[in-house]
């Protein structure tokens, strides 16, 4: 994090990315002395209502979040900002989005948890768009014209006001990533009665585990254990928001309504409680790691992995197997995961997986029969992409294997599936 004080007295000159939160309620005009280096500008956390007219004088400028300020339209000036591909405006008061304030180079908008209801008829002109978040709005449909954003691999649509499954998403040959979960056309939520339930006072909570846009993981111990679960267990705490894949009960009822597999960590009892929602789960074993990291901002829809990581491509084909049971037992249930992701998938040492993170899914049994298939269909598509994405680590001798083509064949045919 840099200081506006730093910033004031020059000592910021020539840096790439700038992280300015201090309540502004003004753009500080000294940012315009790091135009010839500035590709990243992030002000979130402030005060912010507009911009300045000449923001496009930071000719670098390829990288804008304003998260979490007052804005009320996504300002025009960016529209005019030649080099930007990454908006980020979460979290703002934004009622409006015109065609003029998105640059045509888009490549990753981030516009949830606002007041939109409409985007912009033109929308399908942005032809490099790859990551549209959209969840927490007002839309009550999406522009015909987005079938041109043959780009786009990823979406989030939960908790809007659609009150029909937006069939156009269906012809985009990339997208990979969905989620409509909380729209009005979406089934009832279940309750879930006949699962176990606890009290939030029954537990003892630790350190945390781990963390995500829904909730916090944490390690906890039972002060009254009326079940007999094991000693230890790890409990997801979900916050009471809109996250960016959607609302948190829907995460609960998408976890629970695909039951239990062997590869996916098994819940135990739901906690209920008037001021906060948990379920807890099995604690995993400590010898299972991550098997990726969330993308970055270069990889934008593609998960990224640890320097060095390799596997052997039997391992590869191990878990590429497990993976695909479990796509198939989803499909199964009528729930779309929505985030087939390395970096949902824990590993062990001998390769057994366990997924997980249940924020993106949404459950799609009442749609039609054709609706369901395109939805399938996406849904093989990140499989074709996770496959894809586990060929990068295998050896340039593995690739001699005989298991290679067939694999390969596999992750392009799933990805190129059409409607």
């Amino acid at each position: 994090m840099h200081t506006l004080a730093k910033l004031n007295r020059g000592e910021l000159k020539g840096v790439v990315r700038l992280q300015l939160s201090e309540n502004l309620t003004t753009f500080p005009e000294a940012i315009f002395d790091l135009a010839d280096s500035l590709e990243i500008l992030d002000l979130s956390n402030n005060k912010l209502s507009v911009l300045p007219d000449d923001l496009s004088r930071l000719k670098k400028l390829r990288i804008l979040f304003c998260s979490n300020n007052r804005f009320t339209e996504l300002p025009e000036v960016l529209g005019r900002c030649q080099q930007l591909e990454m908006i980020g405006f979460k979290s703002n008061q934004i009622i409006r989005v015109s065609s003029a304030a998105l640059p045509s180079l888009t490549r990753w908008l981030i516009l949830t948890d606002n007041r939109i209801e409409q985007l912009p008829e033109d929308i399908g002109r942005l032809e490099r768009i790859q990551k549209l978040a959209l969840a927490g709005n007002r839309l009550t449909s999406l522009p015909d014209s987005i079938k041109n954003c043959h780009k786009l691999e990823l979406i989030r649509l939960s908790a809007n006001r659609l009150y029909a499954f937006p069939d156009v998403l269906l012809s985009l040959p990339r997208l990979a990533w969905l989620a409509f979960s909380g729209n009005p056309f979406c089934v009832e939520r279940d309750s879930h009665d006949e699962f176990k339930t606890v009290q939030f006072g029954d537990l003892a909570l630790h350190q945390v585990l781990g963390q995500g846009a829904s909730g916090v993981i944490s390690l906890a111990t039972w002060q009254r254990n009326t079940f007999d679960f094991p000693d230890k267990v790890a409990v997801k705490v979900f916050k009471g928001e809109v996250t960016s894949d959607g609302y948190p009960e829907d995460e609960l009822d998408a976890c629970l309504a695909v039951g239990s597999h062997n590869n996916l960590v098994k819940p135990l009892a739901k906690v209920v409680d008037q001021d906060c929602s948990a379920l807890v789960m099995e604690l995993i074993p400590p010898h299972y790691t991550n098997l990726g990291q969330p993308p970055s901002l270069v990889s934008c829809t593609r998960d990224t992995f640890l320097a060095g990581l390799q596997f052997s491509l039997e391992k590869i084909a191990y878990i590429v197997e497990q993976v695909d049971r479990l796509v198939l037992h989803f499909c199964d249930k009528k729930v779309s995961h929505g985030d087939l992701y390395a970096h949902n998938i824990l590993i062990s040492e001998e390769g057994h997986v366990l997924f997980g993170d249940f924020g993106a899914a949404s459950k799609y049994g009442n749609l039609s029969m054709d609706q369901q298939q395109g939805i399938e269909q996406i849904e093989r598509r990140a499989l074709g992409f996770f496959i894809d994405d586990m060929l990068s680590l295998c050896t340039e001798e593995d690739k001699a294997n005989e298991l290679y083509p067939s694999l390969k064949s596999r992750c392009l045919s799933s990805i190129t599936l059409k409607q």
